[in-house]
């Protein structure tokens, strides 16, 4: 019984990181430095399609509204490259970290990006 559950969860595991080796990107973390309260700030994060589908992001959601995700949900084909735009607006002076979870069409495991620094008064 302990050997069927372990590799059940080894399959699953396995699974999950072949799908997500399928979509690679060049980074996933970012961090600004030090920006104005108030200012606007964008990363570009760039990913290739290492499949043999056509990469499909489903969503991008950021975990609050002061960090937006652009992207568009056109098919990225095997090699090809395409991006996410996050931009984050300074709303309050501290120290920050926040994510943005990407899902892609039949990827099971989403992808999170990071983006941190410190929001300094003018």
């Amino acid at each position: 019984m302990k050997k069927t559950a372990f590799l059940l969860a080894f399959s699953l595991f396995t699974a999950s990181l072949f799908a997500q080796s399928e979509i690679k990107f060049d980074k996933t973390t970012h961090d600004f430095g030090k920006i104005k309260k108030g200012i606007n700030r964008a990363v570009v994060f760039t990913y290739t399609n290492l499949g043999a589908k056509p990469a499909v992001i489903e969503f991008a959601q950021a975990e609050c509204g002061c960090t937006t995700p652009e992207y568009k949900q056109d098919p990225i084909l095997k090699g090809q490259k395409g991006n996410i735009k996050v931009t984050y607006t300074a709303p309050f002076s501290g120290v920050f970290k926040k994510k943005v979870t990407v899902k892609f069409a039949g990827v099971k495991t989403p992808i999170e990006l990071e983006i941190d620094g410190e929001v300094i008064l003018k």
